[in-house]
């Protein structure tokens, strides 16, 4: 009866039921202070580095955006932004190709031992990859997996140290990408199609339509969602890349390989620029940032 009483008095007062909304931000604010201490407040430290010209020892001077014109001005750190780019080709578009294929057959066929299937091609991503590195350079080595097969088969011609070579090395980093995000991909979308309702299916086969139409007209636009997820996963992946690159090639050969994560590293702990790396790094996040916006958004509105 007091509580009755009480919501009548807060309905006529104007207020809506329940409490105040101003505490829903208190039950907010432990999770808010976790994200603040643990990133937000690291981010602003790292903007704040970037603006100075510190060795990580002694007294920084004052460099306003030097370390931001570097950027742009130098041919390596132009370059190691141009690579991620490119890998975002290999861990990202070519996955996207890869999944929806695979995806789109085995939805299809309804093919026996999906979920082990779905097991094998996710295994991937639940393996270390400084331990997928490891492997895969061996499989790169001279005398390694790909030189023998190739050999086997006759191709010796065709044989060559894959991540010291110029042309080949930045591929075979982006290879290994493909090959590790592929089954992230696939996962997703097999998820988003076995939502998908079959009478769609079935009014489309009773438009005439074949296969390849059924796939563009019926499962494309369902699953844009999980593209937009797969999306944004694997490029962030691809631009913040740097364990596979420093246990295979550390930049190399040259800076043929060099990537925006890996230059962090080097300038920060190898030529003790700590303003430059920081500079990087916020330069980094805002680039991620930027081109994860534009999917979401992108996708947004083409599902509305």
């Amino acid at each position: 009866m007091i509580r009755t009483r009480s919501s009548s008095v807060r309905a006529r007062a104007g207020h809506p039921p329940g409490e105040p909304r101003r505490v829903a931000f208190l039950y907010l604010l432990p999770a808010f202070a976790v994200y603040a201490v643990f990133l937000l407040y690291p981010i602003g430290r790292a903007v704040h580095l970037s603006l100075f010209d510190w060795d990580g020892l002694s007294l920084g001077t004052w460099a306003g955006l030097d370390n931001y014109v570097a950027i742009v001005e130098d041919e390596g750190l132009r370059a190691a932004f141009g690579h991620a780019l490119v890998l975002v080709l290999f861990y990202a578009v070519g996955p996207l190709v890869i999944g929806l294929t695979l995806a789109a057959i085995l939805n299809h066929a309804k093919v026996r031992g999906l979920g082990f299937f779905r097991t094998v091609v996710f295994l991937p991503q639940v393996v270390a990859m400084v331990v997928v590195a490891v492997a895969w350079r061996r499989v790169y080595a001279p005398d390694g997996t790909l030189n023998g097969l190739l050999g086997a088969l006759g191709l010796d011609s065709l044989t060559r140290g894959w991540l010291g070579d110029h042309t080949f090395a930045l591929p075979a980093v982006g290879v290994v990408g493909t090959w590790f995000e592929t089954g992230l991909v696939t996962v997703l979308l097999l998820a988003g199609m076995s939502r998908i309702p079959p009478e769609l299916y079935e009014a489309a086969r009773l438009d005439g339509a074949g296969a390849l139409r059924e796939f563009f007209a019926v499962t494309l636009p369902s699953v844009r969602g999980e593209i937009a997820v797969a999306l944004t996963l694997t490029v962030i992946a691809a631009l913040r890349t740097f364990d596979l690159v420093y246990v295979t090639t550390r930049g190399g050969p040259g800076n043929s390989t060099s990537v925006p994560s890996y230059e962090v590293y080097h300038r920060a702990f190898g030529l003790g620029q700590v303003g430059s790396a920081a500079a990087i790094g916020v330069t980094l996040t805002v680039v991620i940032f930027a081109i994860s916006f534009v999917i979401n958004r992108v996708a947004d509105r083409e599902v509305s």
